[in-house]
């Protein structure tokens, strides 16, 4: 089980470490926009990405 945890941290931080690598004009822009967001709007978007990791690990992770 800390195996597979730590290689889907790993694969997270690869997946993550990607724009920036690849197109840092873009990362800061995506940045800037998520600085002018609300609150509501930030925990929307966390909300979101939390249920779509659990629906992902219900379907793969069995």
């Amino acid at each position: 089980m800390s195996e597979m945890l730590i290689g889907a941290l790993a694969l997270m931080l690869v997946i993550e470490g990607l724009l920036p690598f690849l197109s840092p004009a873009t990362w800061r822009q995506m940045f800037e926009r998520a600085l002018r967001l609300n609150d509501g709007q930030i925990r929307f978007v966390g909300l979101a990405s939390m249920l779509a990791g659990a629906v992902l690990a219900l379907l793969f992770l069995r």
